[in-house]
């Protein structure tokens, strides 16, 4: 059993009511192959980014039953005495495939592959979907607003924004998308995460004058600070900063207002008091849209909180785990796959390319293998990269997916991958996925 706490009863009930039945009539044991992916883009994006999966991989590993969850398993009557027992030895020894963490995903995208038994398999589906598709959702529109940002450093502030742990897990993943850092020290210890921070207004609201408050903060931070200007009246703020710090104070920052007219008169306040070194941060409710329309302004980093953390209006991935394929009564593999309208998936296993035209992303191919071991590989897909690495080896999970090193992976893999987008994918407005999904039988 692990030292960390479990994660065995962040699911659904239905995903042990099944493997109960399932132990019952003895389809427990098929072996199954698991698929997660997104029908679609929610908000009209125009591309997705892949984020969680270093967490899901610890997540997965601490999935076991202990004394206490077992206890609350048999108290609640949610499966029987015999399943109990099956859990009581459960961990999940299979193997998942997958997108690198950071990697682009578009439609019908694998992003991952669960292959076990069903028994196994099925009871990671809640966990897998509610990491992935948070986590996914706030690393697409951290991208968005990477990308808008046009190279000025962002930052992740939303803790107060959503729950405690998501905090943790959103300002992790707008790491990896392109924030340069986050306001979360708890993000900033468990994944090494650059932290940034302060004063807020309270600090200013708390001395008897805004230059008290001033004085004291750079005595405690000396004068490379960030001063919040805008408690008052923003021109006074800006006189009083420069007079108490000096021509080189490190910056200050601007939260409230106009902030294209506001940034400039800064700017140029600053200018004629000598600060022509002083950076100018704007905080207040940003998202991508008033970043692109900062793109002309004097501004040099930016805030970002409660946007970010949800989504920028599109808080889940809308991502789905499905069964595509298992072994009948007889031992052969069959490929599966729900017929509902506008709910339909493509059964049999699947790899994953991305085809390139002098280096900039063309397509999504998506080789589809009725069988178990007849699957594509780069050789019958020339001009493309494959997408999908191991993750999990029979129960191992690949070491250097995880922790503060994992996500230094993730975000440089983002960064590359990004790059290789066409020019189109950079607009901010609603659209079709800039690549299109190829869907092809297997070679």
């Amino acid at each position: 059993m692990s030292a960390r706490a479990s994660t065995a009863l962040l699911t659904d009930r239905y995903e042990l009511t099944m493997l109960d039945a399932a132990l019952r009539d003895g389809t427990a044991h098929r072996r199954c192959v698991f698929e997660v992916f997104g029908r679609r883009l929610p908000g009209g994006r125009r591309f997705g980014v892949v984020a969680g999966t270093g967490r899901l991989l610890q997540l997965i590993e601490d999935f076991r039953f202990g004394d206490e969850e077992l206890r609350y398993l048999r108290d609640e009557r949610v499966v029987d005495a015999a399943t109990v027992r099956w859990l009581e030895d459960y961990s999940f020894r299979g193997t998942v495939t997958g997108y690198r963490e950071g990697e682009l995903y578009f439609p019908g995208s694998p992003v991952l592959t669960v292959e076990g038994s069903f028994a196994e398999a099925v009871i990671l589906e809640t966990l897998a979907l509610s990491v992935l598709n948070h986590d996914s959702a706030v690393a697409t529109a951290a991208a968005r607003m990477s990308i808008a940002a046009g190279g000025r450093p962002l930052a992740e502030m939303g803790s107060r924004r959503t729950g405690e742990r998501s905090a943790v897990a959103a300002a992790r993943a707008a790491h990896i998308a392109g924030f340069d850092a986050t306001s979360n020290l708890q993000a900033g210890s468990e994944w090494g995460i650059p932290t940034m921070g302060t004063a807020a207004h309270s600090w200013t609201l708390l001395h008897d004058s805004e230059e008290d408050a001033f004085r004291a903060q750079i005595v405690a931070l000396g004068t490379g600070t960030t001063l919040l200007i805008d408690t008052y009246d923003i021109r006074t703020g800006v006189e009083t900063a420069v007079r108490v710090a000096g021509t080189a104070l490190g910056g200050v920052r601007i939260d409230s207002g106009d902030l294209p007219t506001v940034a400039a008169q800064v700017r140029r306040q600053l200018d004629d008091l000598g600060a022509t070194s002083t950076r100018i941060t704007v905080t207040s409710d940003l998202d991508e849209f008033a970043l692109a329309a900062l793109a002309a302004s004097p501004v040099d980093a930016y805030g970002v909180g409660t946007s970010v953390v949800t989504g920028s209006g599109t808080p889940t991935a809308g991502m789905v785990y499905k069964l595509v394929a298992r072994r009948d009564a007889a031992g052969a593999w069959v490929p599966v796959a729900k017929t509902s309208s506008a709910k339909g998936s493509r059964g049999g296993r699947k790899a994953a390319f991305r085809t390139l035209v002098n280096g900039v992303a063309a397509a999504e191919l998506i080789a589809v293998s009725d069988g178990f071991d007849e699957l594509d590989t780069v050789a019958e897909h020339p001009g493309s990269r494959p997408l999908q690495t191991t993750l999990i080896d029979e129960g191992r999970c690949d070491a250097t997916a995880l922790g503060a090193a994992g996500v230094a992976a993730a975000r440089e893999h983002h960064a590359r991958v990004r790059a290789e987008l066409p020019v189109a994918a950079h607009a901010l407005s609603r659209s079709d996925p800039t690549l299109p999904t190829i869907t092809v039988d297997a070679s």
